[in-house]
């Protein structure tokens, strides 16, 4: 995919003019009027994920673990993504695992590849795929597992308008997916956050 020219602070805070104009309002109007500059400091602070990569987390681990090889799981990350269909938010959770092999990251490290990856337009089933393959790439342990659980926007503020309804995507690789026993002990762990 060809990368294209980012457009500056003022062609975006025009395009939200335009926006705001299609949808009937006067963008000159005094509650209106700093609205362009909010809404693209407000953009860009939500689509960061594309100025990191968010594997670069994963780099610094630590080998002193006192023989520690059982799973370790971090439940309850807080997910703020967006639909890329529509470009409305997706705000849910993620669960996050892995059985190291011979090193740890720090946990706070997984929680910034989550929202490194979140902060794109995307699908969930994609971001739950990048989570997991990146600590599986990065970390090279036995296994990596992600969970998400969301609630889509596009779903539940229009179209189809079922508030409450979650989609739950998940991403389990490694020993994690083949070993039934390893699988059910982070299934249950991730089900109990």
């Amino acid at each position: 995919m060809a990368k294209i020219a980012k457009p500056s602070q003022a062609e975006a805070e025009a395009a939200v003019r335009l926006l705001i104009a299609w949808a009937g309002d006067d963008p000159d109007r005094e509650g209106l009027a700093d609205t362009p500059a909010r809404v693209a400091r407000s953009y860009s602070e939500l689509f960061g994920g594309y100025a990191e990569d968010p594997r670069r987390y994963l780099e610094r681990t630590f080998e002193e673990v006192g023989g520690y090889d059982d799973l370790i799981v971090l439940t309850n990350i807080r997910v703020v993504s967006f639909c890329e269909h529509h470009m409305l938010p997706v705000i849910g959770r993620a669960h996050v695992g892995y059985l190291p092999r011979n090193r740890v990251v720090g946990i706070s490290k997984l929680a910034r590849v989550v929202q490194g990856y979140a902060r794109r337009l995307q699908i969930q089933e994609k971001l739950t795929a990048d989570v997991a393959e990146a600590i599986q790439e990065v970390l090279n342990p036995l296994g990596a597992a992600v969970v998400i659980e969301a609630e889509h926007s596009c779903m539940t503020l229009r179209g189809v308008n079922t508030p409450g309804s979650m989609l739950t995507t998940s991403r389990l690789l490694g020993v994690i997916r083949d070993d039934p026993r390893t699988r059910d002990e982070f299934l249950r762990m991730a089900k109990q956050a």
